[in-house]
């Protein structure tokens, strides 16, 4: 693994809507610090020798500049944000000129600030050709399946599992799926992969530690795990 090439991108171009903050949740504070500095100096941590890549909304460029200045946060690569998440990683991947076949790149969310160095490293050393490696964890909540003529069933939660990042992929087979065309049913990076053919994926266990900041609550929630 420590011999082939890394590219670790954080996607921070949301609006964070759902939040409910005058601020996207990536810039809040956590612990007294930005998310967004927490992401970046664990992403940086667990994997040394990765090229950190940050998509950032063209908006929020200086905005960004001036606060991570300001809470001395690590520098990294920045490349503009789309209109969506998929055009956002899309951006991203087209900043990485790497023709190397055993490339590795993960792509991550800003509002998962929790990233340890052992998890990220199992991700990594999973990538394997025309295969999507993607974390996942438990779901505590009960659930229930609506059918089509709306009854609802309940279901064994232990055979489902919540999807979280980073997700890793082989950086060419990547670039290669995100050639198609946006497609609604593209929820994350591993079902754009499988559009384009390559469909097999590996799972990873990863804790709740690595669950995504959605409302103000979580904030409080991730600084009990700090």
């Amino acid at each position: 693994m420590e011999s082939r090439k890394i590219y670790f991108v954080i996607v921070a171009g949301g609006s964070g809507s759902r939040f409910g903050s005058d601020l996207p949740k990536q810039y809040c504070l956590l612990d007294g610090r930005p998310v967004l500095c927490h992401t970046i100096e664990r992403a940086r941590k667990a994997l040394p020798t990765a090229e950190i890549i940050t998509v950032i909304s063209e908006s929020m460029r200086e905005f960004w500049l001036e606060l991570s200045a300001e809470y001395r946060c690590e520098p990294t690569k920045l490349v503009a944000g789309g209109a969506s998440r998929w055009e956002s990683v899309r951006n991203a991947l087209a900043s990485i000129d790497d023709d190397d076949p055993d490339a590795i790149v993960l792509i991550h969310d800003a509002a998962r600030p929790l990233l340890d160095r052992v998890t990220a490293e199992a991700i990594t050393a999973a990538v394997e050709p025309e295969t999507s490696v993607v974390p996942v964890m438990p779901v505590s909540d009960s659930l229930r399946y609506i059918n089509n003529e709306g009854v609802s069933i309940a279901v064994d939660r232990t055979k489902f599992r919540a999807v979280a990042t980073p997700q890793a992929f082989r950086l060419a087979d990547l670039k290669k799926a995100y050639r198609l065309p946006y497609d609604p049913s593209f929820t994350d990076d591993a079902s754009v992969m499988a559009a384009a053919g390559m469909p097999e994926t590996t799972l990873v266990e990863v804790t709740p530690a690595l669950s995504k900041i959605t409302s103000p609550g979580d904030i409080a929630r991730l600084e009990s795990l700090l």
